[in-house]
């Protein structure tokens, strides 16, 4: 990028710069308004990409300061792709670092929950397998199975209650967030992501299925959480949503 570019790209999405030197409107005269207009339309347009995004985390804060946010995110994280509905992926880390609102813990992770769900709606399609494959195997070779998942298939664990508190601000009715930490599986079994609560044994194996371990050694991994664990709930989870792609019964290369 050269300076001019530089100097351009930087008054663009900051209102107090003032407008590059040797721009020009249509009849050659200097584009002090034309810009203006310019740049707050580019700025309302990336304004409302983060809040289509990003729901929940508008609710909590408020409006108005949701978009004091965004005009602070889109001067330090300005887009690198030219798609609006991919924009906003700084959000979780930007907030972990947002001084004025770090007394809010959980925003960060209620912002990655909201990621993961723009993610996974955007990931790309595949194809799940037949659960009779599953059924099919002997008890040895599902102790030894390991599993390819969709691409919209996302794990997110917190030490806040993320699921609830997604749940008390995009349902009517819903019951106040527990004071617990959560864990959520993002599922896409058709066109829209879904976040379903996992409880911490189930986030243990899950996560063990997903580092690519054995069936047997995730089990074992969440029976140390709680020996009343059910994998077959799980598994019916899985199979149900469409998420496993692919059986592998031999030792990984």
């Amino acid at each position: 990028m050269t300076v001019s570019q530089l100097k351009f790209h930087t008054a663009l999405l900051d209102p107090n710069q003032p407008v590059p030197e040797g721009l020009s409107d249509g009849q050659g005269q200097p584009a002090g308004s034309r810009f203006a207009v310019y740049r707050n339309n580019v700025a309302s347009s990336l304004t409302e990409a983060l809040e289509i995004s990003f729901p929940v985390i508008q609710k909590l804060i408020g409006e108005e300061n949701f978009k004091k946010v965004s005009s602070v995110l889109l001067r330090q994280h300005p887009p690198k792709v030219p798609m609006l509905s991919q924009y906003g992926d700084e959000m979780p880390g930007f907030l972990e670092g947002f001084k004025p609102l770090e007394h809010i813990g959980y925003l960060p992770d209620v912002a990655r929950l909201e990621q993961a769900l723009r993610v996974s709606y955007h990931a790309a399609d595949s194809t799940p397998i037949d659960p009779a494959e599953l059924q099919a195997l002997t008890p040895e070779e599902m102790a030894a199975a390991r599993f390819d998942f969709a691409p919209s298939t996302i794990l997110q664990r917190s030490p806040w209650p993320i699921h609830g508190i997604w749940v008390f601000n995009t349902e009517d009715g819903a019951s106040q967030p527990p004071k617990a930490a959560q864990s959520v599986l993002v599922l896409r079994p058709e066109f829209d992501p879904m976040p379903h609560l996992l409880a911490e044994p189930a986030a243990v194996a899950m996560a063990a299925l997903m580092r690519g371990e054995a069936l047997s050694d995730a089990n074992d991994a969440a029976l140390k959480e709680d020996p009343s664990f059910d994998l077959g709930q799980l598994l019916g989870l899985l199979l149900g949503h469409g998420a496993i792609t692919r059986i592998f019964t031999g030792e990984p290369t």
